[in-house]
Parts: C-alpha cells; structure tokens; sequence
C-alpha cells in the first residue's frame, strides 16, 4: 500500500512536495539540518553512497556533488521518474536511479561507504553486510510521538497508537544488535504551523500520516483538530523525528 501511495502522490503532485507553506518552529536545532551536516561530515570525492528510499530525487541530487556516486532506490516507479527528470534538467551524471527494494537487493557485500535513509526503510543487519569497514549510516526517522493528537482525533494513522515506547531506544539495540555502532542518536520535537484548513488539507494528502485520508470523507475530523489546535502562529501540528549516526567496525 505505501508503494502505491508513493505513486499516488506522485502522479497528483508531481513529485513528494505538496505547495505549501509551513513554519517550523525548533528548539534544539533543526532534524533536518543536523542528519544533513552529519551526513555531509561522512562523506568524500572518492565515496560512494547509498540513499535508501530517495522518492523525487530532490535531496539526493541536493548533496550528489560530495560524493563520488550516488545510488539511489526506491519502490515506487512515479517517484523515480520524477527523480530522472530532476536529474536530466540538472545535468547531474553521478546519480543512479534504480527501482529496487532494500530487502531484496542484489548489490554485494561492501558495497558502499556511506548509506543514509530520510524517512526510508531500514533494515540494520542488510546495512552492516552493505557497508565498508568503517562505512558510515546516518537516518533520519520517526519518532514515535509524531503527530501524536491529529491522529487521536482521527482515531487512526502511522503506527497509531504507539506513543510511550521509545523509537530512539528501539532502533540502537536493534543496531547494536546487527553488529554496528552507534557513534549519536537523538531525539527532537518541534512544530509545525500551518496558516488554513486548507493547508493542513493539502499537506494530508501528500504524506503518509494517513495513507487513506481523504479530503471529503475526513472533513470533519480534520475540522474538529483545526477548531482545539489553532494558535496565533498558526495551525499547530507536533512533530518528533530522531537523528542516528551509525559506523561499522569489525
């Protein structure tokens, strides 16, 4: 279902990007910055990386120059043709593409210096037969009390439910468990502020938060958030990610 999700939102959107404005608002740092700096500290000229669940290519394409090569996968078609053409109009030729699944895969082991996943699939044990000697993992993921009060209003979505069993703590014993090392790990909650309805609308509609949402039929449950959620700033929406940075040694 995500795949085809993926797809969905790629044929409405053109890519994973809905147009809409949002306002963060951090208070230790930004996720985002912090796994890209992390990201950027790990890499090299003469490595070679492996983005695991590139969607539209946008952020591969955005850090492809401080590699040697990139190799990108995903599992839905729309977003990697999406991907192509940003690379085509770019003019980008260190980038490779490819329609695979992480859990299948057919590269060989050691293949990469580097592997990272923005909000991708994981899978520790096929990261430590991947990675080089002391090869690097870096993810960005979800925490687990992400979006946690528009989804009791919903009275679903992403691991619904979910809210006092710590992401952070989960996935280190399943690295260690693998064999890697976790060398950071962080936990960051921030908001988001959205300026409608209709923005927060548009912004359902392009994530997986509810991979069933619809405009119409969730019409009054998305009302029923924006009526107790609203502030001066804006519609408040919590959000929490988590930031590791894995090495491998032998």
């Amino acid at each position: 279902m995500v795949k085809n999700f993926y797809d969905k939102v790629a044929k409405k959107f053109g890519n994973y990007s809905t147009p809409v404005k949002i306002f963060h608002a951090h208070t230790d740092g930004s996720p985002e910055d912090v796994f890209k700096e992390k990201l950027i500290e790990a890499s090299g000229k003469n490595k070679v990386v492996l983005d695991v669940g590139c969607a539209d290519g946008r952020f591969t394409i955005s850090i492809s120059s401080c590699f040697s090569k990139v190799t990108a996968i995903d599992t839905s078609k729309g977003m990697l043709e999406s991907a192509r053409k940003l690379q085509k109009k770019n003019n980008i030729t260190n980038v490779l593409f490819l329609l695979k699944n992480l859990h299948n895969n057919d590269f060989g082991d050691e293949s990469f210096d580097v592997i990272y996943s923005r909000r991708g699939p994981t899978d520790y044990p096929e990261f430590f037969r991947l990675l080089k000697e002391d090869g690097y993992y870096i993810e960005i993921g979800i925490g687990e009390k992400d979006t946690q009060r528009l989804k009791e209003v919903f009275g679903r979505g992403q691991n619904y439910g979910d809210w006092n069993s710590s992401y952070l703590k989960k996935n280190i014993q399943e690295i260690e468990k693998s064999g890697l090392k976790v060398i950071f790990g962080k936990d960051y909650l921030y908001n988001e502020y959205y300026h409608s309805e209709k923005d927060l609308d548009i912004f359902l509609q392009g994530v997986p938060i509810f991979e069933d949402y619809d405009s119409q039929k969730d019409k009054d449950l998305l009302k029923k958030y924006v009526s107790e959620s609203t502030t001066s700033k804006g519609i408040i929406l919590p959000r929490h990610r988590i930031v590791v940075v894995v090495q491998k040694y032998k």
